[in-house]
């Protein structure tokens, strides 16, 4: 087992989150939006979203990343830089190949 550089820890609060939402039950399309806390140097919930990123912190994010995936077991991870740019018809296209 190989091990990666870990920056930032996942809160446990939304590894839960996460947990629950990947085995959730429901339908229809859904997305969890995550900020990094760089005073806590964690990955937590962010219920507002602004599209552009310090350089900072995207290095802390791509430093986090697979510790975030590896934290709430996820098996499907799209990416996008841009919130404007989530939209269903970007989710249905990305899940279509699941389908």
């Amino acid at each position: 087992m190989s091990s990666s550089l870990v920056v930032c820890e996942v809160d446990e609060s939304l590894t839960a989150k996460l947990k629950k939402f990947r085995f959730r039950k429901e339908t229809n399309n859904a997305a969890i939006l995550m900020k990094i806390d760089m005073e806590k140097q964690l990955v937590v919930l962010e219920e507002e979203y602004e599209a552009r990123c310090k350089p900072e912190q995207q290095m802390m994010y791509a430093g986090s990343k697979n510790r975030l995936v590896q934290a709430a077991e996820l098996t499907k991870v799209f990416e996008t830089r841009n919130v404007d740019d989530l939209t269903e018809e970007w989710l249905r296209n990305h899940l279509a190949f699941f389908r």
